[in-house]
C-alpha cells in the first residue's frame, strides 16, 4: 500500500503478529485466567498482556500519541497471582523484542501504567490529535472456547478513522462465506486485514514478515448493488441479549434475504467480513435506547467496509461519531450497507420498528 502511514502500518502489523503469539499461547491451555467484569463480559490474561504489548510497542515508535483501550489494570493490582501470570506471558516475547518486532514494558508496574493509559484514555473530539484505539481480544466469549476472535488496532486523528489493522488468527486470507464463530483457517496462518483512509482495504497472511514471505492483496470495491436480493448479511444470531433479534430477522425477510450469511459474535470480525466482501449488509438495534456501542469494538474496523464502498450510520441515519467518549453515546445501533442500498435498508428497518411498536428505539 502506497500510504503516508506506511511506518504506522509496519509497527502495528509487527505488534499484532506478536500479540497473536500471546493469544495462541493462552488459547492452547485450559486455564485462561478468566475473570468477569462489571458488565458480565469475560476478560483473560491475554487481554491484559496484549493491551500492554500494543501500547508499549506503539508508544516506543510514536511517543507523542495517546491511547484508548478496553481494559484497566485494577484487577491486576488487586490480584498479584493474576499480575504475575500476565507478566510471565509477556516474557514469552523476549526474542521478538530482541529482533525489534515489538517492545515490552520494563516492569510489572510499567505494564500496569501502560494498560491504564488505555483504560482511562479518551478519544477526544476534533482537536484530539492522534489516538490509537485497541481491543486486545474482541470476542473473548468465543476465544475462551477456542473459536473466532480478533485483535483490533485503530488510529484516529481528530476522532476520524485514519488506519485500521485487524489481526484475525482464525480466518484464512482467502476465506469464503459464510464465516461463523467455529470457522477455523485450515492452514492455521490467519490473516491481517488493514486499511488506510483513501487508500483501500487489503488482506495479507498473519504469519510471515519478510516481503518474499507475504503476499498482500487489495480488496476490490464491492460491485454496485441496486437490488435487495443481492444483499448478503452478517450478524450475531442468538448469542447476545443486547440486540432485538426478532427485528433483525424481520428486516432481512422484508428485504427478501433468505440466507442468514455470516454469524459472528465479535463486532470487529463482522466489520472484517464486510471489508473482505464476505458480506455487504448488517443492522443492529439495541434493546434499550440507553445501550450504546463501545469505541474499541468499532473504531478503525468500520473503515475496512467504507474503503470498499460501504456506508455506515446509526439506526436514525446519523453518521457514527467516534469523538464523544469511550462509549458511543451519540449513536444508537448500526446500519451498514452498500451506498446505493443504504437508504433502502435504513428505511426498511425504521418501518419495521414502528410497525412492531418499538418506535421508542428511534430518536
Amino acid at each position: 500500500m502506497d500510504s503516508p502511514y506506511s511506518r504506522e502500518l509496519q509497527v502495528a502489523i509487527g505488534a499484532i503478529q506478536s500479540a497473536a503469539k500471546l493469544s495462541q499461547a493462552v488459547i492452547s491451555v485450559e486455564d485462561k485466567g478468566v475473570i468477569e467484569k462489571d458488565d458480565l463480559s469475560p476478560v483473560t490474561v491475554a487481554d491484559f498482556a496484549i493491551q500492554a504489548l500494543l501500547t508499549a510497542t506503539i508508544h516506543h515508535a510514536f511517543p507523542n500519541d495517546k491511547f484508548v483501550g478496553e481494559e484497566s489494570s485494577s484487577d491486576l493490582r488487586n490480584n498479584h497471582v493474576l499480575l504475575g501470570r500476565v507478566w510471565e506471558l509477556l516474557q514469552r516475547l523476549a526474542e521478538d523484542e530482541e529482533r525489534s518486532l515489538c517492545k515490552l514494558p520494563a516492569s510489572p508496574e510499567q505494564m500496569c501504567e501502560m494498560i491504564d493509559w488505555c483504560g482511562f484514555g479518551e478519544p477526544g473530539g476534533s482537536d484530539a490529535g492522534r489516538v490509537w484505539v485497541f481491543d486486545p481480544i474482541d470476542g473473548t466469549k468465543t476465544f475462551v472456547r477456542r473459536e473466532a476472535y480478533a485483535i483490533n488496532v485503530a488510529l484516529l486523528e481528530g476522532s476520524k478513522q485514519i488506519l485500521s489493522i485487524v489481526g484475525c488468527p482464525t480466518i484464512s486470507v482467502d476465506a469464503k462465506a459464510p464465516v461463523t464463530n467455529t470457522t477455523l483457517d485450515p492452514t492455521a496462518r490467519g490473516c491481517i486485514v488493514f486499511a488506510a483512509k483513501g487508500h483501500g482495504t487489503y488482506v495479507r497472511s498473519l504469519a510471515g514478515s519478510l516481503p518474499h514471505e507475504v503476499q498482500t492483496r487489495k480488496i476490490e470495491p464491492q460491485a454496485q448493488v441496486e437490488a435487495s436480493q443481492d444483499l448478503r448479511p452478517v450478524s450475531c444470531y442468538n448469542m447476545l441479549d443486547s440486540g432485538v433479534d426478532d427485528v433483525h430477522q424481520l428486516v432481512m425477510k422484508r428485504l427478501g434475504i433468505e440466507n442468514p450469511g455470516c454469524d459472528l459474535l465479535a463486532w470487529v470480525l463482522r466489520w472484517v467480513t464486510l471489508g473482505l466482501g464476505l458480506a455487504n449488509v448488517t443492522i443492529w438495534v439495541y434493546k434499550q435506547r440507553s445501550r450504546t456501542g463501545k469505541i474499541w469494538d468499532h473504531a478503525g474496523a468500520m473503515l475496512l467496509f467504507e474503503e470498499v464502498g460501504g456506508k455506515i450510520t446509526d439506526i436514525d441515519g446519523n453518521d457514527i461519531d467516534l469523538g464523544v467518549g469511550r462509549k458511543m453515546t451519540a449513536n444508537h445501533g448500526f446500519v451498514a450497507a452498500p451506498r446505493a442500498m443504504h437508504a433502502t435498508v435504513l428505511d426498511t428497518l425504521q418501518q419495521v420498528l414502528r410497525q412492531q411498536g418499538k418506535q421508542h428505539l428511534l430518536a
